[in-house]
């Protein structure tokens, strides 16, 4: 993450300064206080948690790895579950299973929606040019691998965010990893296991939903909206504090009522978001297509070639593995807590669902971004992050900077929608159930998007990023122990179809 840093203007400065420069020069200085304050802690912690190896003279973050070897496994012991029922997950998905009396809050459509507003977003704009410009176009298909194996270990986990989850007598339900750690480790005769696995994840989660996935979200989208209305001539230049304002207040109203107002949002703003991504990028590809078989090459060549990037073959697998681990999310467990909410009978139906998400989030919109990059020519122009993702598209469309402004706004405030919902499940499951309880961590995620918008907060989203990616060290141990329910479940649900006790609906 690059962030930029000014110094607190002199006192003599200050005395000739008109207010608003002085607002900001305060402004600015309780950044660096606020900093100078975070960083040793946040440093240590960014190095523990992203601690990595160099392997081919590429560092390799050690849990990037923690995550693929937990996919990989469950992909074998699930048997190709991503790729023998995604027929299955589609059909589920299109409602022709749903039946309106089962338990839960929101259908699976909105459940999916709601869990991709909080993994699709900058990582798949800015962090796959980042991957294609270190590792090159063969950075692509080991990151399109990743998301494949990535799809096992969603189904696994939502599966189980399902199965533990609580059900309450209004119809409200709380579910995710916090629960099935405890509940299910419980039911292994590890119990004390369960429990602190579960206290660890609630504490990471409540810290990466107001850092990562709020915060930096927010700071993220002011500033593309200052670069593209004239920069440092922008009228909101200096006025984060009056965009975050605007932007809590529509959070606020949107999160005041629970997971159904957020999740009536998200499978709006989503496929709107889809749409407009993906459609940019079709029209890029289809009015070169002469050039895509040419990309491929590179792409598959690169893979296994590694020509002219750093590390070569495993310079290009690093950056694949990483930028997918980092896009999907898929072992961390944040989805597992949206998806316990869906209105369903079966856990493994929105294991089903869940699967689809980094099909979605990686296979389908990185991979265009990837190849967007590779065909625009931009790929040595030295740009990277957003910048190269920004030129590539502006090749085709000049305009492409101002619907990439409204892009970004979109994926940040759906994501703020999804991780406020993660936080809040976390927090209650700390504190207890209560709406007296909801509204408080609510109150203060409104008030921490302000904060965001309006700081520069480097090392509290260096923070924030350990946080969540902490979640997944407690997450994976527990699903090694509840595999064999997951199977169980599995099991049972296809008995079920076979027998004509389970029928579609439509």
């Amino acid at each position: 993450m690059f962030w930029k840093k000014t110094a607190a203007a002199s006192a003599v400065a200050m005395m000739s300064a008109t207010l608003p420069q002085i607002a900001l020069a305060q402004e600015v200085g309780l950044d660096e206080r606020i900093n100078q304050a975070i960083a040793p802690i946040s440093n240590v912690i960014a190095g523990t948690m992203f601690y990595s190896v160099p392997i081919a003279g590429t560092e390799f973050p050690l849990i990037v790895g923690w995550l693929v070897v937990a996919a990989t496994i469950f992909t074998l012991y699930f048997g190709f579950v991503q790729f023998r029922r995604f027929g299955h997950a589609i059909a589920l998905v299109k409602g022709d299973y749903s039946h309106p009396e089962d338990a839960g809050e929101v259908s699976h459509f909105q459940a999916l929606a709601t869990a991709l507003s909080g993994t699709v977003g900058l990582g798949n704009i800015a962090g796959v040019a980042v991957a294609v410009s270190i590792g090159g176009p063969g950075a692509t298909f080991w990151m399109i691998l990743a998301g494949l194996l990535g799809m096992a270990s969603k189904f696994t986990e939502c599966t189980l965010g399902v199965k533990y989850r609580n059900e309450y007598d209004d119809g409200r339900v709380s579910g995710g990893p916090m629960y099935y750690l405890s509940k299910g480790m419980a039911e292994k005769g590890k119990p004390v296991l369960g429990k602190v696995l579960a206290v660890v994840f609630s504490i990471c989660c409540i810290g990466g939903a107001v850092g990562g996935g709020n915060m930096f979200q927010a700071n993220q989208a002011f500033q593309q909206v200052v670069n593209v209305t004239g920069g440092e001539n922008s009228f909101l230049a200096g006025s984060g504090w009056l965009f975050g304002l605007v932007m809590a207040i529509i959070v606020g109203v949107v999160i005041i009522g629970g997971i159904k107002s957020i999740a009536k949002v998200t499978e709006k703003i989503v496929p709107l978001m889809a749409v407009i991504y993906v459609t940019a990028g079709m029209i890029i590809i289809l009015s070169n297509i002469t050039m895509v078989g040419d990309a491929f090459a590179q792409i598959f060549v690169g893979a296994f070639t590694g020509a002219g990037v750093a590390g070569g073959v495993i310079g290009a697998l690093i950056q694949g593995f990483k930028r997918a681990a980092f896009s999907n999310e898929a072992g961390i467990g944040s989805a597992a807590i949206a998806h316990a909410a869906v209105r369903t009978k079966e856990p493994v139906t929105e294991g089903y669902v869940a699967l689809l998400e980094p099909f979605i989030d990686t296979v389908v919109i990185c991979t265009m971004t990837a190849l967007v990059i590779t065909i625009s020519g931009e790929l040595n122009s030295g740009l990277t992050g957003v910048e190269l993702t920004s030129a590539a598209f502006a090749s085709a469309f000049t305009w492409f900077p101002l619907i990439l402004a409204l892009a970004v706004v979109l994926f940040a405030f759906s994501t703020m929608l999804s991780w406020s919902y993660y936080g809040l499940k976390s927090w209650t499951y700390l504190v207890g159930e209560g709406k007296g309880k909801e509204i408080i961590f609510k109150l203060f995620f409104c008030l921490c998007v302000i904060v965001g918008a309006s700081m520069s907060l480097g090392p509290v989203i260096d923070f924030s990023d350990s946080m969540i990616f902490a979640m997944a060290i407690p997450n994976i141990i527990g699903l090694y122990f509840l595999m064999p329910v997951v199977r169980g479940e599995v099991k049972q649900y296809w008995a079920k179809i076979e027998s004509g006790e389970i029928k579609k609906v439509k």
